[in-house]
């Protein structure tokens, strides 16, 4: 682990490799599961105002879900997520005609529709954020169902933190992802030696 201004960063986000090979899973990190996607607070509101214009991309069972459930729900545990479909997929999958599943706010937003693109928790995946009162912990999420892309992501030989880059810098910003940079090259040095 180390530190970059208030974040703790794990050193797999350096060390593993991922790509999506959505070929392979279908999209199941949107189906497979217990709860919906985190969202932060500020995405509560966004998805509400969004929801007419999401709404015509989303799927019936989808839908349904979100008129009954709201367009995010709050846990026991006090933590907002989007809402699930009967206990399995996230509300707002959607389905290509090759059965892969997408984002109905994803698919908003690439036709110009909306500007918020999805919840940062699914643009990160697989990089998991814990906030905590005085840092964030910025962690490397192992799931079996991502084998694939760990696969393809070694194939490729792109490490966890370049693939999601554009995720990184809509986070953290891109003076964050300058400096992690640096670090990145900073400890291949080291190893290097």
């Amino acid at each position: 682990m180390f530190q970059l201004g208030k974040t703790i960063i794990s050193e797999d986000l350096i060390e593993k490799e991922f790509v999506c090979n959505l070929g392979a899973c279908k999209g199941e990190c949107c189906i497979a599961g217990e709860a919906g996607a985190p969202l932060e607070e500020e995405e509560v509101q966004i998805l509400k105002d969004i929801y007419k214009d999401v709404k015509p991309f989303l799927r019936p069972e989808g839908i349904a879900a979100i008129e009954k459930q709201s367009t995010h729900i709050e846990t026991e545990k006090g933590d907002l997520e989007t809402p699930l479909v009967d206990g399995a997929e996230c509300a707002y999958v959607t389905f290509t005609d090759k059965g892969i599943a997408s984002c109905g706010i994803e698919d908003a937003y690439n036709a110009g529709k909306v500007s918020f693109r999805k919840p940062i928790s699914c643009h990160l995946y697989p990089v998991r954020v814990q906030n905590y009162s005085s840092f964030s912990a910025v962690n490397y999420h192992k799931w079996p169902i991502c084998d694939d892309a760990c696969v393809l992501g070694k194939e490729l030989q792109v490490p966890v933190y370049k693939f999601v880059k554009d995720a990184l810098i809509r986070k953290f910003g891109e003076k964050w992802y300058d400096e992690l940079e640096k670090v990145v090259l900073t400890i291949k040095k080291s190893v290097q030696k």
